[in-house]
């Protein structure tokens, strides 16, 4: 934010602001530039990697893993389109009993990571678990060829888990959309003879659809991030492809070529998301001068709006929530075990350090930028926050080769001066699992910081100098303590958030260090689900408070 100063309180620190670059902004510049290690590290390796290159990797793997991705990615998003939408139309423009619980209780399913609802859908509702087995026998079936039911083990299957684990996104987008349509429009078409259905289909939703698209590009960005739930539904996508080849044939060049291909696919999906939001003038516009006038419902039709609200709800966050508590209490006696609490005492251990790293960084580039008139530090700090749109996979990549270059640059130093070899210092440590944690993680901070920064009026900063404070002084005293509620959202967005992750974890974490989300992604791979199920739940409550925030959030839009 550019912020005009009083001529007797600029002195040598504006001409300085004005003519070059301030210390602030030159620590903040220097700062950034590590974080694009990682775009650049990927982008390097992809064109230098040795072995069969490009042809050989577009005959055998590419194709079907760009099928695999293309199909999962878009049937969730065609489906949490459908969910979301509905879901949004319904709590807007209609009036029923539960109506006040549902809306709110609608993004509960962001509290459990898709990997979780994955491994408890897959566990009871594949062929052996209990359900089909208890089916089974009920109908008196002896082979699988009598069954009719689904396997849920299949790209069908993981299309109908991640899409009710992911409609939030969309269903938070176009109910921020439809808040803010004009009712007289509405009131315009119910005049000409068109019933509530017809005004939605031919008015509503044309004009969100700009929202719809966004929700659903970060819906995509999610499906693309996951490693876990396509693992146990059984799907080869982009993501897994690179985390196997990576792991499994130890091929890190081939691997890079394909988070390059991914990479590409992101960067498009950026630029479509970008365009969209720059067209969404409903959720950026202010609210219609007429209120939203809802229609009540009663009987049947207040009993099929509740129930369609309530389905996905009980399938995206009940439904497994439930099997969890159910796997629990099967090994209550058991639990928690030793290995729990090492994942969890790990798992603190990272998330403060994110809390830590990215909200510094926050706080330096707010400060930065809003002492300084140059657009180009605006710019480069956004840039430098492009690391949570990576994949955990391809940004584990980026990072690991550059620090695996610095460990042999370090090695090579200590065996020529003091003949001794240190190891991987830094990438086989905590610090690349912590600057994949910042990286990832960083533009949550800024977001958050960068809001409250908007709020404090310049006139503040422009007192306060003319009053001889220094800008550290102003920073110290003033814009921290009015900082503090976004300081504290942010904290806790990044410490949840941090809990969660899996991709960059599990290719970045040193030998024998487990996390909550890499316990809960090993137990279950190898099918020890009692093991996994409390680690599993304490993700899930964790999950609940980004989710509470969202809801206060809304509230406060909604009140607007």
């Amino acid at each position: 934010m550019s912020v005009q100063r009083p001529e007797a309180a600029s002195g040598h620190g504006q001409t300085l602001a004005r003519s070059g670059v301030t210390p602030l902004q030159a620590v903040s510049l220097i700062l950034s530039l590590p974080l694009f290690l990682p775009l650049a590290a990927i982008l390097f390796l992809a064109v230098t990697a040795d072995g069969g290159g490009w042809p050989d990797l577009i005959k055998t793997v590419l194709p079907s893993m760009l099928k695999q991705t293309f199909f999962l990615a878009g049937g969730v998003a065609a489906l949490t389109l459908v969910v979301g939408a509905v879901m949004a139309w319904l709590v807007t423009f209609y009036s029923f009993p539960g109506r006040n619980l549902m809306k709110w209780s609608a993004i509960l399913p962001l509290a459990v990571p898709g990997y979780i609802t994955a491994f408890a859908y897959v566990d009871y509702f594949s062929y052996s678990g209990p359900f089909q087995t208890g089916v089974r026998k009920l109908m008196g079936w002896q082979t699988p060829a009598e069954s009719w039911l689904p396997d849920i083990r299949s790209l069908g299957g993981a299309i109908f888990v991640l899409a009710f684990s992911l409609y939030p996104y969309v269903y938070m987008s176009a109910r921020a959309a439809f808040m803010r349509q004009p009712m007289s429009q509405l009131d315009v078409a119910r005049t000409l003879g068109r019933t509530p259905w017809q005004a939605f289909l031919q008015i509503v939703l044309p004009q969100a659809r700009p929202a719809l698209a966004v929700g659903a590009s970060l819906v995509i960005m999610e499906v693309m991030n996951d490693i876990g739930a396509v693992q146990f539904f059984g799907v080869n996508t982009l993501t897994y492809g690179i985390y196997s080849t990576w792991l499994g044939q130890g091929d890190l060049g081939t691997a890079a070529q394909l988070a390059f291909v991914l990479l590409s696919g992101i960067a498009v999906l950026i630029g479509f998301e970008q365009v969209m939001r720059s067209r969404d003038t409903l959720s950026r516009g202010a609210r219609a001068h007429s209120p939203i006038q809802r229609s009540r419902l009663r009987g049947a039709r207040a009993g099929a709006a509740f129930l369609a609200l309530f389905i996905p709800i009980a399938l995206g966050f009940l439904v497994p929530v439930l099997l969890l508590l159910h796997y629990g209490w099967r090994r209550l006696a058991d639990l928690p075990s030793a290995a729990f609490f090492s994942a969890m005492m790990n798992s603190f251990l990272l998330a403060v350090l994110a809390c830590a790293g990215t909200l510094f960084l926050a706080l330096l580039f707010g400060h930065a930028m809003r002492d300084s008139e140059q657009n180009w530090l605006s710019r480069i700090t956004r840039f430098a926050s492009f690391g949570y749109a990576l994949p955990g996979t391809v940004l584990a990549i980026g990072i690991i080769i550059p620090f695996g270059f610095l460990d042999a640059r370090i090695n090579a130093l200590t065996q020529a001066l003091f003949g001794y070899m240190p190891g991987l210092v830094l990438s086989g440590s905590l610090v690349a699992l912590a600057f994949a944690y910042v990286t990832r993680f960083l533009v949550i901070s800024t977001g958050t910081v960068n809001a409250g920064f908007e709020k404090i009026s310049p006139h503040l900063d422009q007192v306060a100098r003319t009053l001889g404070r220094k800008p550290f002084t102003v920073f110290r005293e003033i814009h921290l303590p009015l900082l503090r509620p976004s300081l504290v959202t942010a904290m806790l967005l990044v410490f949840v958030d941090a809990l969660k992750e899996l991709p960059a974890t599990l290719l970045l974490r040193p030998f024998d260090f487990d996390t909550l989300a890499t316990h809960v992604f090993t137990s279950a791979s190898l099918g020890q689900l009692e093991e996994a199920a409390l680690p599993a739940l304490s993700i899930a409550a964790a999950g609940l408070i980004p989710v509470f925030i969202l809801s206060r959030n809304l509230r406060d839009a909604a009140s607007n």
